[in-house]
Formats: structure tokens, sequence, C-alpha cells
């Protein structure tokens, strides 16, 4: 899953990045002081109950010396929940997720595999995109954009549309429709990704924490620019998932 993370190319071309999508970034836009708030700025905080308390990040942990690695039959299809709640810790923060395994049953099954088994502990983010595409990509324990855990998967739930609304959580591949692994990536402000690309699996919604996401766009890439690791370092450093409802 190579992230070819600092390299620009035309509008909508097809990367070999993780995400596969950094075509997009051919062309930053610019605004001035007179200009309207952005998507961001006047989008409120995904949870009603969100703290207004200022963001603080921990220093970041070291990325693990050695990356666990499954095979996809670890994940029980057959027990997937409807709905499934994810507390995600990171050094800034708790992220909760609320994951469909109603609509993306093999990327939750996935999910909750890694999650349980401890993959993405010191796992850190290392992609930040803020140029008509608006996201932070992490779950690859190696922090260079080119990790998995060891099986791939195919695209499902991808929106026909190409429209990916501010929280939603959607897994990240390359050119290969098939090369869903543990990179996932969370959308800060909506950002189409046009449908002929092939799509990109879309398995949740983060409920909590969007805060912490904010702050961490807001602090921007590391040595400037649109792409690449973020400013202020963010890692996960634990997955806790609660099952809602089993399927009837």
């Amino acid at each position: 899953m190579l992230s070819r993370c600092r390299r620009r190319s035309p509008r909508y071309a097809v990367s070999v990045a993780a995400l596969a999508v950094a075509g997009v970034l051919g062309a930053c836009s610019t605004t001035d002081e007179t200009s309207e708030p952005s998507e961001r700025e006047r989008s409120a905080d995904l949870a009603a109950t969100s703290s207004s308390s200022p963001v603080t990040c921990d220093p970041a942990p070291d990325p693990p010396t050695e990356v666990q690695t499954f095979t996809f039959t670890q994940a029980p299809l057959a027990t997937v929940p409807d709905v499934a709640i994810a507390d995600v810790q990171t050094n800034c923060g708790t992220l909760r997720f609320e994951l469909t395994g109603a609509v993306a049953p093999e990327t939750v099954a996935s999910f909750i595999l890694l999650g349980n088994g401890g993959f993405w502990v010191d796992s850190p983010c290392h992609r930040l995109v803020d140029a008509n595409i608006h996201v932070l990509q992490c779950g690859d324990p190696t922090g260079t954009g080119r990790g998995g855990p060891g099986y791939t998967f195919g695209v499902e739930n991808a929106p026909v549309e190409g429209l990916y609304p501010r929280g939603t959580i959607a897994m990240a591949r390359s050119q290969d429709p098939n090369s869903n692994g543990s990179q996932f990536f969370i959308v800060f402000e909506d950002t189409i990704l046009p449908p002929e690309l092939g799509g990109y699996t879309t398995f949740g919604t983060v409920t909590s924490g969007m805060d912490i996401v904010d702050y961490i766009a807001a602090e921007g890439v590391d040595g400037g620019g649109v792409e690449g690791m973020p400013a202020q370092p963010i890692s996960i450093t634990g997955v806790e998932v609660e099952e809602e409802a089993k399927p009837s």
C-alpha cells in the first residue's frame, strides 16, 4: 500500500498512494481575508456533547519495531454486528467511531479483528491532505504508507455520487480496488472523490472527537504544503470495540 504522499499529479489522476487520490491536489485554492468561511469553519462538531476544552496532545509514541500479520479468514464475518462502537485512543484524545457492519461487513470485520488484536497500537497517522480533498490518513503501524496487515480485500459501500461528507471514515487503498487492508482515512471537510476512480469503502462515522481531527488539520503539514505528515504528530495508542447489534 505505497503512499507517495509528497508527489502531485494532474487533477483526478490516479496515484498508487494508499489513498490513491493525490491527483486532486494539482492546484491549491487560496482565499483572502474577505472570503467566505470554509466548510470546516461552518461545520459544528459532529458530537453534540463534544467538550469545548482545547485539544492537547502528549508526545506521540515511536512506531512499533515489529508489525503483526493476520489473515482475512481470522475476521469472523458471520458475527459482524450491524453497528459497532469503536473508541480509538490517540495521544491527542479519544475518537469514537460508529461502524456500519450492515453495509460494509468485510471492512468492519477487519476493523474489529485489527482493533481487538492490537494491530494499531502506537500506529502513527502518517498523511494529512488539505486541498480539494480533506483527509487524515491512519492505520499503517510503520508510518510509511506502505504497511498493511498481511491481507487485502475489495471495495464495498462506496458512494455512487462520490461524496464523502465530513466525519466519514473510509478505507484507503492503492489503484487496485482489491487492495484494502488496514489503512483508513477520516474526512474533516466534505470531499468529492470521483466515482470513476473506483470508489472507497465507507464503513462508519466519527461521532465524537472531530475537534481532535480539526486541530490536527489546522496545524497543517510538517514543513508546509498541503499533503504529507501532520505537523502535530498523532498516533493511535489503542482501540476498543463494543458490538451494538448482531445481524438477525
